[in-house]
């Protein structure tokens, strides 16, 4: 059998981490001769879960720009990508998740006939500016692709629902984690030595993140809010929110939680201080995607403080809650979990619906079955 050729493309933290665990199943196939290509449309993040799983792209685009605009991550990506396709001349070119990187390099690969899988297909907040511009994102990625790798059988359902060829769905659980699997350790170090100061044991710790652009201003503000009153109100209550650097976010947060005890804000962390952050914290309140999903793999329960997910596996199976922004309503729930041992254990308890940490090798196996 002639080994087929697939060529991965990535650019941000979030693909980089759900990627690393298929790029080691692909170099691993001995029916694949595999390639990877970063856009770097985040750069210094992005370098550091390459350092982390020691990946060595092959090509990389160097696309980065400060206040690069959407419009410009696509062209340039588009563009670079041209050339590197037209090099390597994939069979296959593996996309993940729902940024702008996954749309220009699946629509890159569509240009020149190429077969697009797509990791992480299916997901779906059913609005289409919210999150925005990920729920266009995965919609239009959808559209070209040749393999659905759906990491849950609703993320397949949605994909039947929209019209899609059920022969082209494959339910493979979901790539974070295999990789957070990889990086957690119970006796891990943090080089912060305030993070290796607090007492996880006897505190209970909330993780909080939040940057959503649609989670700025007063939403973001109800978040804060609710949290500082949940620390003054239970004093074995400590909070680490590891801040975005959007300048908006920074502002919030400062005006709200800076002067307030046993919250600790500090500065972003790489992927592997955040993985162990959560296998160490009580619970976790987030407004982000990926960790709906790596938190409850370790026990975690999440409180989503968004008005939708398109992760609702989690919420059916029990291991997270949909909040919403309202502050009464995340106070409410926050310090339920806190105090109400029935109610934690439920969620820690729940059993995670995202997979057994081998998505990524069934996802090697589907692609050469499919050139037998």
């Amino acid at each position: 059998m002639k080994k087929i050729k697939v060529l991965t493309v990535f650019g941000t933290r979030p693909e980089a981490v759900k990627m690393a665990p298929v790029v080691k199943a692909l170099n691993k196939n001995k029916y694949i001769d595999h390639e990877v290509c970063v856009t770097a449309q985040h750069r210094e993040m992005l370098d550091q879960v390459l350092q982390i799983y020691d990946i060595k792209p092959d090509h990389d685009l160097d696309i980065f720009e400060h206040g690069q605009s959407l419009t410009k991550v696509t062209t340039r990506a588009l563009e670079g990508l041209e050339g590197i396709i037209k090099k390597v001349k994939p069979d296959v070119l593996l996309v993940q998740g729902d940024t702008t990187t996954v749309f220009a390099g699946a629509l890159a690969g569509f240009y020149h006939r190429v077969k697009i899988g797509h990791v992480e297909a299916g997901l779906r907040s059913h609005d289409l500016y919210s999150p925005y511009p990920e729920e266009a994102n995965r919609k239009l990625t959808g559209v070209i692709t040749n393999y659905h790798f759906a990491p849950t059988e609703k993320n397949k359902q949605n994909l039947l629902d929209e019209g899609y060829d059920d022969e082209k769905i494959y339910i493979t659980g979901n790539t974070v984690i295999d990789a957070l699997l990889e990086v957690v350790k119970d006796d891990y170090k943090f080089e912060d030595e305030l993070l290796n100061d607090i007492d996880y044991e006897n505190k209970k710790v909330i993780l909080l993140t939040s940057h959503r652009r649609e989670n700025l201003g007063e939403p973001m503000e109800n978040i804060f809010t609710a949290i500082k009153e949940v620390v003054n109100k239970n004093e074995d209550v400590e909070v680490v929110f590891p801040v975005h650097l959007n300048p908006k976010v920074r502002e919030i947060a400062n005006s709200i939680l800076d002067d307030t005890k046993r919250v600790h804000l500090i500065e972003p962390v790489d992927y592997l201080t955040m993985a162990n952050l959560q296998n160490k914290c009580h619970l976790v309140v987030t407004d982000s995607g990926g960790i709906q999903e790596e938190a409850p793999s370790l026990g975690k329960p999440v409180l989503v403080v968004r008005k939708e997910t398109e992760r609702p596996e989690g919420i059916s199976a029990g291991t997270a809650k949909l909040l919403g922004v309202d502050k009464e309503k995340i106070f409410k729930e926050v310090d339920l979990l806190i105090n109400n041992d029935d109610e934690y254990k439920k969620m820690a308890n729940a059993v995670n619906p995202y997979g057994d940490g081998k998505a990524s090798e069934k996802i090697a196996d589907i692609i050469v079955d499919s050139f037998k």
